[in-house]
């Protein structure tokens, strides 16, 4: 491991990530050293891990190399690997842009979850591309202590249950998974979102991530959560040939969701980076032991 290795902190409507430039993908993360660069007292602190790796240097992402240069290795907090993460692309491409890879303007991004259309904004917001939402029969129950609730199956890549609730507050400190039932409907585990209504197409959520616990914020969640609201609400834009938009409010911030009448479903909200500097090589060494 090198002694110095440089990182740089950003957030997108403060869902905070460590990010690690390494183009030549020759920094070996562990999920011990993805922990401990995301532990908010020990390490720097975040949300997730942004792996910044050119696409034809990364064995999972070499077959997407034709389309994009860049691969985002997103891991969550604890370590683990994810297949996508909204507000981590949107970061993920203010970081390319503040690093001269990319300018204002269309580009691609590779990620587990595909490769994802990114649009960065001479006002700043960075619209991404998220795919098209997948809705998994089947019932789903989410449960907070003596309160149950049906829930949405969506997926974005990676696998939700929306709940919508009458109070924001039902849904506890988030600290640790919801249990969710079926028993099995979820074996990779899933990312929880409870949700209330605002107004007109406008709704407010909190999320418990897999493998990172209660966030700010999750872009993926944020699209699951619209698409299960517009359904709820009678709107499939697949049927009308109308596109439907949602304001999504979260602990930290704003994102607006389009769902489109193709299937595709776009997220336009802010992505800010606020520091950057090194990572002490002896002391990620001394954290591994």
């Amino acid at each position: 491991m090198s002694t110095r290795i440089a990182f740089l902190k950003g957030h997108g409507t403060e869902n905070d990530f460590v990010i690690v430039p390494d183009p030549d993908n020759a920094i070996e993360l562990s999920p011990a050293a993805v922990a401990a660069l995301c532990d908010r007292r020990a390490g720097i602190g975040g949300d997730g891990v942004l792996h910044v790796v050119r696409t034809a240097a990364h064995p999972e992402a070499r077959a997407m190399a034709g389309e994009a240069e860049w691969f985002m290795d997103y891991r969550n907090g604890d370590g683990s690997v994810a297949e996508m993460c909204g507000n981590g692309v949107r970061v993920f491409a203010r970081y390319l842009q503040r690093a001269g890879h990319v300018t204002e303007g269309d580009l691609a991004i590779a990620t587990r979850g595909g490769v994802k259309s990114v649009h960065i904004a001479k006002d700043g917001d960075v619209t991404v591309g998220m795919g098209s939402a997948r809705l998994p029969e089947g019932d789903v129950t989410v449960r907070v202590g003596e309160r149950s609730w049906p829930a949405r199956n969506v997926n974005m890549g990676n696998p939700h249950a929306v709940a919508f609730v009458s109070d924001l507050g039902h849904a506890g400190d988030l600290y640790s998974a919801p249990p969710v039932s079926p028993e099995g409907a979820y074996p990779d585990g899933v990312n929880v979102e409870f949700v209330v209504d605002r107004g007109p197409r406008h709704v407010a959520m909190r999320v418990h991530e897999r493998g990172s616990g209660e966030t700010r914020s999750c872009g993926t969640g944020a699209c699951a959560v619209a698409v299960a609201a517009a359904r709820r609400d009678g709107a499939d834009p697949a049927v009308t040939g109308t596109p439907v938009t949602y304001t999504v409010d979260l602990p930290g911030g704003r994102l607006v969701i389009t769902e489109r009448p193709d299937g595709q479903i776009e997220m336009t909200g802010p992505a800010v980076i606020v520091a950057e500097g090194e990572i002490d090589g002896e002391w990620l060494e001394n954290a591994l032991r």
